[in-house]
């Protein structure tokens, strides 16, 4: 992971750049899940949740593409120590933020869900932050090219 130019990332900065891509990849396979799901899968769900699924629109789905796809190749960027994994992660937590605007404040989330469902999303978002905060510190330190 050393290269010339740069300066040495320190081996913790390694550890969280392998299990920010797990993580991100986990949220791909989520939002591929969802976004494939079968007509057969969506009837066994309860109706309130075929309900909300349904009426998510457009752009909230480009929002949840956008974090985790973001997510995973920033986070991929980071791990092969790129300077331009502090855009995309900038760009996946924009995301993250305007999905979750859509899930704690207009949809009926919480009602469906209850508000355990709410820990999670909560996670996401610590995660992001925490994520674009790496990613900046790689930058200032040198530890991204």
């Amino acid at each position: 992971m050393n290269t010339t130019s740069g300066t040495k990332a320190p081996k913790w900065f390694l550890l969280v750049a392998v299990l920010a891509l797990l993580w991100n990849l986990l949220g791909c396979a989520a939002f591929v899940q969802q976004a494939l799901m079968s007509p057969a899968a969506m009837a066994a769900l309860p109706p309130a949740e075929q309900a909300l699924l349904r009426s998510q629109p457009m752009w909230a789905t480009i929002a949840y593409a956008v974090a985790v796809f973001g997510g995973a190749v920033g986070s991929l960027a980071l791990l092969l120590r790129r300077r331009f994994a502090l855009i995309l992660l900038t760009a996946s937590l924009i995301g993250v933020l305007v999905q979750m605007f859509h899930v704690f404040i207009l949809s009926r989330a919480v009602e469906v869900y209850g508000a355990a469902a709410l820990t999670l999303p909560a996670i996401v978002i610590v995660i992001a932050f925490a994520l674009v905060w790496v990613a900046r510190k790689g930058v200032r330190r040198g530890w991204l090219e």
